[in-house]
């Protein structure tokens, strides 16, 4: 009857542990928003190596290959196993001892038997301890989950920098091909023209000359585009064995609102301030947790013995006293991380208004130097290479004003592109800042 008490006892025991817990205490901070995705492809896009690569198709890789966000992912997976970890309640203890009994030739001798004792043990936590240790990893949840959305823009403009890059190189190496095609032409009209004897070998040597240029620009911008593939396989995660050939344009330029409103913006939403705020938090619930540790947890405890002669049973409870440890240090080391995750929340504050700034005006400037090109220099020069080139044909200018017409055409011709993919990378930025959505919308 006894024992079958005891085993009721222990039954007991977790249940009663549970009912002493209150209910979850919400956390308080900004849920994280939906991360964004990148356009998925048609799959044979993705498996087809001889297909141009659009920026779809790269976005598409390197949400599928990049390391970054692997890591990310598994840090924010780490941190969810962190909350079912603080949800958990402590295991019962239970022990267990046999022997055996001999009596003493004593007048009032013990009888001679086995000896059985079994005893259980359960901590019950303290509710506010518990409540406060569960707000803790939830908090970290929380900023894990934010560092994922942050890594995701942050992976998503490195591809577009790096594919724009491409691009950038590929119309240089157009420019160079135009421009050495017009000095083959021109150098070979001059040789024809140096054997008849209507120009002087002079003008040969100058046409020689300036073909070796227009051949090692040509060399250099075929070397700039391998090391900018090189640079967008590393953004994609792409497998060696997959040919990148980028295909696309530029994104059209659009109309920015006002750069307060933009900065009140990215403040209020970007992913890294809102995880900075709930890193915040998270110090402060951490402070607390430690402090609430001050509280004795006590620990009941149950046991049963069966002696040869007689059983027993007796339950109690075990309460630690904080004495000599009152966790001081542990609270102090707490209270430190509070204001270092407030610096670090200001800093990070002031890196992005810095990044949002630069972006913004590297925008508004680029934007000016290409429609001002366009509009004026980049016409201009074309027509005085036209110029040029049929006042040589009718003998009324020499090579030397052809070629310095044509070096003023590609010097515009670079101004522009240089413009052109600035602007591109300003819009990137501020793509990554929050300041506009992908596709160019404010």
């Amino acid at each position: 009857m006894l024992s079958q008490l005891f085993i009721s006892f222990i039954a007991m025991l977790p249940c009663a542990a549970q009912a002493l817990q209150i209910a979850d205490l919400p956390v308080t901070a900004a849920s994280p928003p939906a991360l964004p995705s990148a356009p998925t492809p048609a799959a044979d896009l993705l498996e087809d190596n001889s297909s141009p690569l659009i920026l779809e198709v790269a976005l598409a890789l390197a949400e599928k290959n990049s390391p970054r966000l692997h890591m990310a992912a598994a840090r924010s997976a780490r941190a969810a196993g962190a909350v079912t970890t603080a949800k958990a309640y402590t295991n019962p203890q239970m022990e267990f001892f046999g022997g055996h009994q001999d009596a003493r030739d004593v007048p009032f001798p013990a009888v001679t038997g086995g000896l059985q004792h079994y005893a259980v043990y359960q901590t019950v936590e303290i509710p506010s301890e518990r409540d406060s240790r569960k707000r803790v990893s939830d908090l970290a949840r929380v900023s894990s989950e934010f560092a994922l959305a942050s890594e995701r823009l942050a992976v998503v403009a490195n591809v577009k920098h790096a594919f724009y890059g491409v691009l950038r190189r590929k119309e240089e190496i157009v420019h160079a091909q135009e421009n050495l095609s017009l000095v083959e032409d021109l150098r070979r009209r001059v040789e024809v023209e140096v054997r008849v004897g209507e120009k002087g070998r002079l003008e040969l040597t100058r046409a020689e000359a300036e073909l070796a240029r227009a051949n090692f620009i040509l060399r250099s911008a075929q070397i700039e585009l391998a090391n900018s593939i090189a640079v967008l396989r590393v953004a994609i995660a792409a497998p060696g064995d997959k040919d990148l050939d980028p295909l696309g344009s530029l994104e059209p330029a659009i109309q920015l609102q006002p750069l307060p409103e933009l900065r009140e913006a990215v403040l209020s939403k970007h992913p890294v301030m809102e995880q900075s705020r709930t890193d915040v938090q998270e110090a402060e619930a951490t402070l607390k947790h430690q402090r609430s540790l001050r509280l004795p947890q006590p620990v009941f405890y149950g046991e049963y013995e069966h002696q040869p002669d007689l059983t027993f049973w007796r339950a109690g409870v075990t309460i630690p006293l904080p004495i000599w440890d009152r966790r001081r240090g542990q609270i102090q080391e707490a209270t430190a991380s509070i204001r270092e995750s407030s610096a670090a929340r200001d800093q990070r504050q002031l890196e992005i208004l810095s990044a949002l700034e630069r972006a913004y005006e590297q925008y508004q400037l680029a934007d000016q130097q290409v429609k001002s090109l366009q509009a004026g220099s980049l016409h201009e020069a074309e027509s005085a290479v036209d110029a040029a080139q049929s006042a040589y044909h009718f003998g009324e200018r020499g090579i030397v004003e052809v070629l310095d017409a044509q070096r003023v055409l590609q010097s515009v011709r670079g101004d522009l592109l240089d413009a052109q993919y600035a602007r591109q990378s300003a819009l990137t930025d501020l793509e990554e800042l929050g300041a506009i959505t992908p596709g160019g919308r404010p």
